[in-house]
């Protein structure tokens, strides 16, 4: 996850087709197996990215031969949930959708996925945050196979030690800069226009929340964090950090180059995911993961957790097939190492994670930087949060004064989520 693009998660946020489209997204009783496969002609359709695709053909494979039916697997690379969401609406959706767990709000809304029938031995074998994250209004929506959290990946031979705290990394950042071996203090991405995601732990260290929690831990949509005076607080911590004040954060930095700045040693502090050490260790930098610090006296730098999950579309041709496989091979250990081969992220699968730290340090260290980790919230009204947000701390980090530019941003959120 690099960032948000509002704009195209906002539109997904629409009913498609008019009020059916927002319908009621209870289940509906499955039928059998073998009735599935007579009335859809024993095929099952299955849609992935391009990484995923590849690592599950052979036990789509070894399921096709099993259950006697046609396993097809197509590569879906760009807007997946909104291409998903239109196929689900049209009748031409697959049977089974990978995708991220914040997409289970909305597709939840426009009645396009069906809860998964894990058994409790099962959900027992799964990290508690990527249970956590893919369960939404009490059910489970989806079967989780990776996590992701960002942290503070360091150039080890620029910043042998890590930060303690946010101040102490930009004390470090500032010699560095003076001492001319680098030019940026922190790579932290941002550009014109934020960045809600990867300024999301300093947000929450300075005192700030998106949507507060109900007695059953789900998110509150109509506790809206940003305009509460914590949150107003966490936005002048921005500032401060900006340029107009310790030049640490800038909108200079972009999605663009905040990788490659750090991979050209322009920066010894990058605040990125996984997704980032591929590109430093090619640059042949040597480096560490930590967790993203707080501010001195804050609370923790809390990432949101991200989690990669198996659907179940809830007009899809053969469900009870799609229930089989994503209940029982998804969560089979070898199909869990599979798909962390073919883009290392901490498995949700506590039995593989456990396996693959020992032979991959990384993994072992973004699950630790991300063990406070809270899931990213999946519930509709998050689409209204990013652009405002994002605007915002561009806005802060640039100089605006804080308490305007929150008030303005809440405002516009809170007329968006009310509509």
């Amino acid at each position: 996850m690099r960032i948000r693009t509002a704009g195209v998660i906002a539109a997904s946020m629409l009913c498609l087709v008019g009020a059916a489209a927002c319908g009621d997204s209870e289940e509906t009783p499955a039928s059998s197996p073998s009735a599935e496969k007579a009335a859809a002609g024993g095929e099952l359709v299955i849609w992935a990215d391009d990484k995923r695709s590849a690592a599950l053909k052979p036990f789509a494979d070894k399921f096709g031969q099993e259950n006697g039916v046609t396993v097809k697997i197509q590569a879906i690379s760009k807007d997946q949930q909104t291409t998903f969401l239109t196929a689900s609406q049209q009748g031409s959706g697959p049977d089974v959708m990978v995708g991220a767990h914040d997409w289970i709000g909305n597709l939840v809304q426009n009645g396009a996925i069906d809860p998964v029938q894990l058994s409790d031995a099962q959900k027992t074998g799964l990290q508690p945050g990527a249970l956590k994250a893919v369960t939404f209004n009490s059910q489970t929506y989806g079967v989780p196979y990776a996590t992701e959290n960002i942290g503070l990946i360091r150039n080890t031979d620029l910043a042998p030690s890590a930060p303690a705290t946010i101040e102490d990394l930009v004390a470090q950042g500032k010699k560095l800069v003076s001492e001319k071996k680098a030019s940026e203090i922190l790579c932290l991405q941002s550009g014109p226009t934020g960045d809600a995601y990867h300024a999301y732990p300093l947000y929450a260290s300075a005192g700030g929340y998106l949507f507060g929690t109900t007695s059953s831990g789900d998110y509150d949509a109509k506790d809206l964090g940003v305009g509460k005076p914590g949150s107003v607080a966490a936005f002048e911590k921005l500032r401060a950090l900006g340029e107009k004040g310790d030049g640490a954060l800038k909108r200079s930095i972009t999605p663009d180059n905040a990788v490659a700045t750090f991979t050209g040693k322009k920066c010894a502090f990058l605040v990125s995911g996984p997704w980032a050490t591929a590109d430093a260790k090619k640059a042949g930098i040597k480096y560490d993961i930590t967790a993203v610090p707080p501010f001195k006296g804050g609370k923790e730098a809390t990432p949101f957790l991200g989690v990669q999950t198996f659907y179940v579309a809830a007009k899809g041709k053969n469900k009870a097939l799609a229930q089989e496989f994503v209940t029982n091979y998804v969560t089979t250990p070898e199909l869990a190492t599979a798909l962390y081969q073919a883009d290392p992220r901490p498995p949700a699968l506590t039995s593989v994670l456990d396996s693959v730290k020992s032979s991959d340090p990384d993994v072992a260290k973004w699950a630790e930087a991300g063990k406070n980790a809270i899931p990213l919230p999946a519930i509709p009204e998050m689409a209204a949060i990013w652009e405002p947000f994002g605007k915002a701390e561009a806005a802060v980090i640039g100089g605006a004064d804080a308490k305007p530019t929150v008030d303005a941003a809440a405002k516009t959120i809170s007329a968006a989520i009310t509509k």
